[in-house]
């Protein structure tokens, strides 16, 4: 799995959705994604990451799909920064 970074159409929030690897148990395992989310005040400058949240992937992809619905838009501006 990948991470993704969507942003909304005013260009003003993000969010960022990677995978969540649980490390307490023997063999790490991926069964659950990392949803970020922030603001972005400037283009060209870091965005200000207001919390972060952990859901299942059935669930975060759900919430990404909705999100592409209402027009947010997958970008790769801010890669460098996460």
């Amino acid at each position: 799995m990948e991470e993704f970074i969507l942003i909304n159409k005013q260009r003003n929030r993000i969010k960022v959705f990677k995978p969540f690897e649980d490390i307490s148990k023997p063999s790490p395992s991926i069964d659950a994604m990392m949803v970020s989310y922030g603001c972005v005040y400037k283009r060209s400058s870091k965005p200000v990451m207001k919390g972060s949240r952990v859901e299942t992937v059935e669930a975060a992809r759900e919430e990404y799909k909705k999100l592409l619905e209402e027009g947010w838009k997958k970008t790769s501006i801010f890669n460098s920064y996460f």
